[in-house]
């Protein structure tokens, strides 16, 4: 199976303007975050990229892509009919083949040589099948997330077979169908943001989108759960970093982490313990407890 386009998802109202956001990559340089998913997806072999968006939005997007623009195609959602519609926009462009899929309002740090997206694509083109990039989680922070439930493959330490799928499940819920054998007591293994997955993903969907009940938006989640009772679906575990920008300090989160990561180590470790140590910021923090 040969992984040729990738998928970012960019339109929803609350997502739209993250990915526009900049920041300092690890080699020193300003860029957007599209910039940085964009070179995520580049590093795994892939260079057609779809990018959803909300309408009118194209050129921004284009103009913060920079020399990467080059790999972009935009796509409008016109409509906000949710997550799973998102990726279902992207149906004609992606034809009848396997795809990555990078959801726009998250970074990825590797903590290895090799970035996420790039061991993501390596084994679902070994595998010849979906494969969603995971991590571990504590329950109680799970009603963020899409969370999975299924059996670790025998002879591996981080791969799964996925049987079932429940987006921001309660931890009742959580306890009676998406246990994993083998991992800590309270934890469960979450979505990464990070998927590769076949075509058969978009006829599930439109299904989804047929039968919305007024008011309700399709669900990636959803479409998954049903898609791992049609075909063999995997699991890859991480254990690399992943910060939701959209979050409060997500972004600073997602700086630090890249700053760490990078050339200039050294010298942010140095400066943020002058800023921790800092007794004049100690006392602008005591008059706002």
């Amino acid at each position: 199976m040969k992984i040729n386009k990738a998928v970012i998802t960019c339109a929803g109202p609350s997502q739209r303007k993250l990915p526009l956001q900049t920041l300092i990559d690890r080699d020193g340089n300003e860029k957007s975050v599209l910039e940085i998913l964009v070179e995520e997806t580049l590093t795994a072999g892939i260079d057609k990229i779809a990018c959803v968006v909300h309408p009118g939005d194209e050129v921004t997007y284009r103009d913060v892509a920079g020399e990467n623009a080059r790999y972009l195609t935009f796509i409008q959602q016109s409509e906000p009919k949710g997550y799973g519609h998102a990726i279902y926009c992207a149906a004609d462009f992606v034809g009848g083949e396997p795809f990555l899929h990078l959801v726009g309002d998250h970074l990825y740090v590797s903590t290895s040589a090799t970035g996420c997206a790039a061991q993501l694509v390596a084994l679902a083109t070994q595998k010849e099948c979906s494969i969603s990039a995971v991590n571990a989680i504590r329950e109680n922070t799970m009603p963020n997330y899409g969370v999975i439930g299924g059996k670790r493959i025998k002879g591996s330490n981080h791969q799964y077979k996925i049987e079932n799928v429940i987006e921001k499940p309660t931890p009742t819920e959580a306890e009676q169908k998406l246990f994993v054998p083998g991992l800590r007591t309270g934890h469960y293994l979450c979505f990464f943001g990070m998927h590769v997955l076949t075509p058969s993903i978009f006829a599930l969907i439109k299904k989804q989108i047929d039968h919305l009940p007024e008011g309700k938006k399709a669900n990636l989640s959803e479409a998954l759960n049903e898609l791992a009772g049609h075909e063999q679906y995997l699991a890859l575990e991480l254990h690399d970093l992943r910060y939701d920008v959209g979050t409060k300090y997500g972004l600073l989160k997602a700086q630090i982490a890249l700053a760490l990561s990078g050339g200039d180590r050294d010298m942010v470790l140095t400066e943020l313990l002058e800023l921790f140590t800092s007794r004049e910021l100690g006392k602008y923090g005591s008059k706002h407890e």
